[in-house]
């Protein structure tokens, strides 16, 4: 890309009254250079099987072609038209809560060989008709994809199969996943029961594993097609989400985006997150940080909240400070979803840039600004390079695994503490990675890892994380890591299995803690925060030191958190859970053993700053106020020029950043 994209998603269909020319005049005058269509209106395309209309994508890319705005085309796969399931009803996906019911979206089995069928189709007549539109510049296969928890007969075969190519042996089986336990053995791949019902954990997971691949397979499945059509210089992406919790929170059950992302041109993604007072920027940095690592390189957001709920719409200058700090962690594109508030059903409160009366409104107002901003700097912040000394290694097998073994009280589950140590390098203004068990080769490029929950993992994995630390590395470990192998089979050794030799510790006991706390309180933090809740670990030191002890009558002569220097580098381990300031304070510690404290870290949240490389191999920074009242700070840096009021900024100037404000300065 040579050029910052500013979208909307764009639904002439939905729209209540013939306006085409009129949101053209009003996209413009926003600065809006690209929109999104077709990937929800399949029922308008296919309206009969086998009947064709797409006469509202060519009026749609006629008109924006003449206007100079850009159009991704979405493969119109996710929503499945009524007549499909009316004559092939077992499209629908069975999952362990019975038959499917039409109404919702994403509520089909993807390798259904009906539904595949006719998915080539479609896909095949809209790209071949749109291909060759000089308005299109790249193509997004289906949308928000996952596996629906589709798990019907011809899935239970499908997985069986692959069983059998993994294990080759219904005995490698039986010993891997260890099921003479209850008497579930195996004794023949015909007598292999639906996994539906099994209490076996290894068998479960395996199975939710299988389920991304499905995923992974249908999006590369997907977009081999579209790029028998692509034409050189256009791309195809997808808009990976995040696990939902009202918002974008964290890593995705269902999906392995790492082994997914590597089909496509250019990684996408979704972001929501809450607004107003609660606006904190955590989930913009994870999003972007997260996908940003997939394939390594720049990446586009293909969703993000305008107005959307009314607990969102934004204060005055949110929408900006959204807008910048998807670039500032390496976005080439920003895009609303959507353009227009819808007038009836499912999402008829999720509004969109423009209100119901389709209007210009403050919101709109604000983004005329942005997209005036990304127009005139678009070479200046277009393709920003990061370099990061830090990574979050992330496992979807570790989330499954902790679904099926949940911590006391069921509560705290893996993405809470991914994102509890996420959060607190976010706020130290710690640039991350994100790293995955299957990219360890990456491990080297990091002076810091951070590793959350690691509870199911490889020999292979866990020895290139001692080989890390050995040749230099610091790892920061949380407790449940290294417990079990890559079936989730617990380890017979003293816990924490093969990182013991890192981490110079050992243990064989854990009990949910009741009031316990860290003795001596060794992080100076408010009472209130020196407790421990959930889940510790009764950890022995053999060579490491000891950064803190529990509290208690019974428990007082075991270590919490540790510290151990090994070959070259150095393994924290965090045997409990502690609060947020503990954690904080412990990563503050292993970041600055690491090296990696710097001025940037002299500011703290709600003064976020991010940085990166420009095109012309100058040095750009970006300093957020994630705040309600405005902030000032000193400028650390040698001479720059601020890119939103083109002033001078040399060193040791004051900036003052307004309340939701954003700085931008690019070194000279």
């Amino acid at each position: 890309m040579n050029k910052l994209l500013y979208g909307v998603a764009y639904y002439d269909e939905y729209m209540p009254y013939e306006r085409l020319s009129t949101d053209i005049e009003m996209m413009k005058a926003a600065g809006i250079n690209l929109i999104r269509i077709a990937e929800s209106t399949w029922s308008t395309h296919e309206p009969q099987n086998g009947v064709f209309d797409f006469s509202s994508v060519d009026r749609v890319l006629d008109a924006m072609h003449e206007a100079g705005i850009h159009v991704i085309v979405g493969t119109p796969t996710y929503a499945i038209p009524t007549w499909m399931v009316k004559e092939h009803p077992d499209v629908l996906a069975e999952t362990p809560d019975g038959p499917g019911r039409y109404g919702a979206r994403q509520i089909m089995d993807i390798t259904h060989p009906s539904y595949l069928f006719y998915s080539e189709r479609i896909i095949r007549k809209l790209i071949s008709r749109v291909c060759d539109h000089p308005a299109v510049i790249g193509y997004q296969v289906d949308n928000e994809t996952k596996h629906y928890r589709t798990s019907g007969p011809n899935v239970q075969l499908q997985f069986v199969k692959h069983m059998r190519e993994q294990f080759g042996t219904v005995e490698q089986l039986n010993e891997a996943y260890g099921l003479d336990y209850w008497s579930n053995r195996i004794n023949s791949w015909e007598d292999f029961p639906s996994v539906v019902g099994t209490i076996n954990g290894s068998l479960g997971a395996a199975f939710a594993k299988f389920q991304r691949k499905l995923v992974t397979d249908f999006l590369a499945w997907q977009t081999a097609i579209v790029n028998e059509y692509k034409r050189p210089g256009q791309f195809v992406t997808h808009n990976f989400d995040f696990e939902w919790r009202g918002y974008s929170f964290g890593v995705q059950p269902d999906v392995d985006h790492y082994e997914a992302a590597k089909a496509l041109d250019i990684a996408g993604v979704d972001i929501y997150h809450p607004s107003q007072d609660d606006l904190t920027g955590k989930e913009i940095s994870f999003g972007g940080d997260s996908t940003r690592s997939l394939k390594g390189s720049n990446y586009f957001v293909l969703e993000t909240q305008a107005q959307a709920f009314p607990n969102w719409t934004p204060y005055p200058g949110q929408l900006r400070l959204q807008a910048f700090s998807h670039l500032a962690s390496g976005a080439n594109m920003v895009e609303y979803w959507h353009w227009h508030s819808i007038h009836n059903s499912f999402e008829t409160y999720w509004k969109g840039l423009l209100s119901h009366d389709m209007g210009p409104n403050p919101t709109y107002d604000e983004a005329k600004t942005i997209g005036r901003d990304f127009a005139r700097l678009s070479d200046k912040l277009v393709n920003l390079k990061k370099k990061n000394r830090a990574a979050v290694l992330v496992s979807n097998e570790a989330l499954t695994s902790l679904d099926w073994f949940k911590l006391p009280g069921g509560e705290v589950r893996y993405n809470d503490i991914v994102r509890l140590v996420y959060d607190r390098l976010y706020e130290m203004n710690i640039g991350c990675d994100i790293v995955y068990p299957s990219s360890s080769d990456q491990f080297g490029s990091y002076d810091l890892i951070v590793v959350p929950a690691l509870y199911t993992a490889s020999d292979e994995l866990l020895n290139a994380l001692n080989e890390y630390v050995e040749n230099g590395g610091h790892v920061v470990y949380t407790f449940k890591s290294g417990f079990s192998n890559e079936h989730i089979k617990v380890r017979p050794s003293a816990q924490p299995g093969l990182i013991e030799k890192a981490c110079g510790i050992t243990y064989s006991q854990f009990v949910e803690p009741g009031k316990v706390s860290l003795k001596g309180n060794p992080f100076d933090v408010k009472a209130s925060d020196n407790n421990i809740s959930v889940w510790m670990e009764l950890l022995t030191p053999t060579t490491a030191e000891v950064l803190a002890w529990y509290e208690h009558p019974h428990w007082g002569r075991y270590a919490a958190i540790t510290a151990n220097r090994y070959g070259k580098g150095m393994a924290t381990y965090i045997g409990c859970l502690p609060s947020e300031a503990v954690v904080r304070k412990v990563l503050e510690g292993a970041i600055r053993e690491a090296g990696i404290w710097g001025v940037d870290q002299e500011l703290q949240f709600p003064i976020i700053v991010k940085s990166g490389v420009n095109e012309q191999g100058n040095k750009v920074r970006y300093y957020f106020n994630y705040s309600e009242e405005p902030r000032s700070f000193v400028y650390p840096y040698g001479n720059g020029v601020e890119l939103l009021t083109d002033r001078e900024i040399p060193l040791g100037e004051t900036i003052e950043l307004e309340r939701w404000g954003v700085v931008i300065v690019e070194e000279q």
